[in-house]
């Protein structure tokens, strides 16, 4: 805006100062700060001001979205959705993503592993509410003022997403215990929307529905590996809804469903010392299979499908071979009791002969997702005898990273060669 000019005129002697007036006390010093970054930075984006430093000697900064300001620790990226639509919303990395992502996010295909983040998106929040699941480790809330949906993921440092919350009037202590798969979904699909024989492909975030129809016309594949939940699956899935799946059910997709849960160690795999770790098999690995049915409710898996529970790779031996058995074992007897098929996923040299070495002791899972990068696509290989899961019971994943394009859609994925029914 232009300003007009007046004459100039004679200066006049400076009044003496006036007093300073008396500090706000803190909710007002809060909320004229978060009016400050909002009018520097314009409503609904991202603000990065001054880092500060606590009390206790940590250094923050605050962010302010939608009326809404978070306090958090300065050394985290902040990414904003609505400038960079393509950047990829992963929880194994310290960040704070504000806005939805694009549809197409440029995630990798493979991310493990869990540490403290904040996903902050627009919603249409009646009521401000805090839920957290103790077994994903996650809290999500909503607030109210112009309208937010907050994920508030963490790893080890529970504390710190704490403070995030709370400095953002959400208030963790009031937070109730809840899991996304509380109600099942209307829109199911049969158990048969997990079988499938040919050719798939997962990757690290659910496609855009743009993206699977370019695939479906254009690509040799025909079933997709989705990531449905677990401590430790890394990417967010903006886009992965019971209303997804039924369309590309509809659209002649299959699927797989991975679990990506506690790992045999924290730095199993791709997991880079991040992954929570399987500490209590029995237990864990009976909230893994609670957690995951309740996921695939809530995405409209019926009972009969296949889940699988990722396990990274480890190294054999020692404490964590009994480990990972007694974690799978509890997993497939609680997947069983809650009416679904249990499958697993790990590495030729790893899981499955830690399973074909121990069948007649341990509680094997009903499908084998065997990952070997030979560029092959059969389900045959040397590790596993020709007896063992060998009714369309196997899944090879025979390729990994690899970036395809079809339809002008360019995603990066692992390739899987499938051979499985619908069993009992």
């Amino acid at each position: 805006m232009s300003v007009p000019r007046f004459p100039r005129l004679a200066r006049p002697a400076r009044p003496a100062r006036p007093a300073r007036p008396a500090r706000p006390a803190r909710p007002a010093r809060r909320a004229l700060a978060a009016l400050a970054v909002c009018a520097a930075l314009g409503a609904g984006s991202a603000g990065s001001p001054a880092a500060a430093r606590t009390a206790s000697g940590d250094v923050t900064r605050t962010v302010a979205y939608r009326g809404h300001t978070f306090t958090v620790p300065a050394d985290w990226q902040v990414v904003d959705l609505g400038k960079d639509p393509t950047a990829c919303v992963r929880f194994d990395r310290h960040a704070v993503y504000l806005g939805d992502p694009g549809e197409r996010q440029d995630c990798p295909a493979r991310a493990t592993g869990r540490t403290e983040a904040l996903w902050v998106q627009p919603a249409a929040a009646t009521r401000a509410s805090v839920t957290e699941d103790r077994t994903s480790r996650v809290f999500r809330a909503t607030a109210t003022n112009e309208g937010i949906a907050v994920t508030a993921p963490y790893g080890e440092d529970r504390a710190t997403i704490q403070r995030v919350l709370d400095s953002a009037g959400l208030p963790v202590a009031a937070a109730r215990a809840g899991q996304p798969g509380e109600a099942p979904s209307a829109l199911t699909v049969p158990a048969g929307a997990t079988a499938y024989r040919g050719r798939g492909f997962d990757t690290c975030t659910a496609p855009s529905r743009t993206a699977m129809n370019a695939w479906k016309s254009g690509s040799p594949y025909r079933a997709v590996g989705i990531y449905i939940g677990g401590v430790n699956r890394a990417c967010a899935q903006a886009g992965l809804t019971s209303e997804w799946v039924r369309t590309q059910y509809a659209n002649g997709w299959r699927f797989f469903p991975l679990y990506v849960g506690p790992q045999p160690t924290s730095g199993a795999g791709s997991c880079q010392n991040r992954c929570v770790s399987i500490t209590d098999p029995v237990p864990q690995g009976r909230a893994a299979a609670e957690d995951a049915v309740a996921q695939a409710a809530a995405l409209g898996l019926d009972k009969g499908s296949v889940l699988y529970n990722d396990l990274e790779q480890y190294t054999r031996g020692g404490a964590l071979t009994p480990r990972v058995l007694g974690y799978l074992g509890a997993w497939t007897e609680r997947l069983h009791e809650l009416g679904y098929r249990s499958g697993a996923y790990g590495g030729v040299s790893s899981l499955v002969p830690d399973l074909v070495d121990n069948a007649g002791k341990a509680t094997l899972p009903d499908v084998i997702h065997f990952a070997h990068w030979n560029g092959e696509a059969t389900t045959d290989h040397p590790n596993l005898p020709a007896t063992m899961w060998a009714d369309q019971q196997r899944i090879h994943q025979y390729a990994g990273d690899r970036t395809e394009t079809y339809g002008g859609v360019t995603i990066n994925i692992d390739r899987d060669q499938l051979d499985v029914g619908t069993g009992t």
